[in-house]
């Protein structure tokens, strides 16, 4: 059952991921990677506030952590995105773009973190 859990989360967070590139590239026109920074905000966010609130308050069972931590969010974040467009933004020559979403991206998903912790 874990397994399945993980699958079904996983292609989820996929599919999620994705509709989140074309809905973001539809309305942005950027060499920046927002679909990608969106990503993982929004895969941090889902993740913190599933430790942070719901898995104790709601009794979740394991499978569950399975399927919203390691299927879901393992789909929808980025990371070998994330790391592909820096160097790409580096090998363009788009210094301050790369070290922006390296710092953005970072810094952003920690704050996000910090906040849904000390307000669990």
């Amino acid at each position: 059952m874990n397994l399945v859990a993980i699958f079904i989360g996983g292609g989820l967070g996929s599919l999620a991921r994705y509709g989140l590139g074309k809905l973001t590239t539809s309305y942005v026109a950027s060499t920046f990677a927002y679909a990608t920074l969106f990503s993982n905000l929004l895969s941090t966010l889902i993740l913190a506030a599933f430790v942070y609130f719901f898995q104790d308050k709601f009794g979740l069972s394991n499978t569950w952590k399975l399927f919203v931590i390691t299927g879901f969010c393992g789909g929808f974040s980025t990371f070998s995105t994330f790391s592909f467009e820096t160097f790409e933004m580096l090998k363009n020559g788009q210094i301050f773009m790369a070290v922006a979403n390296v710092f953005l991206s970072i810094l952003c998903c920690l704050f996000l973190l910090f906040i849904l912790y000390k307000n669990q």
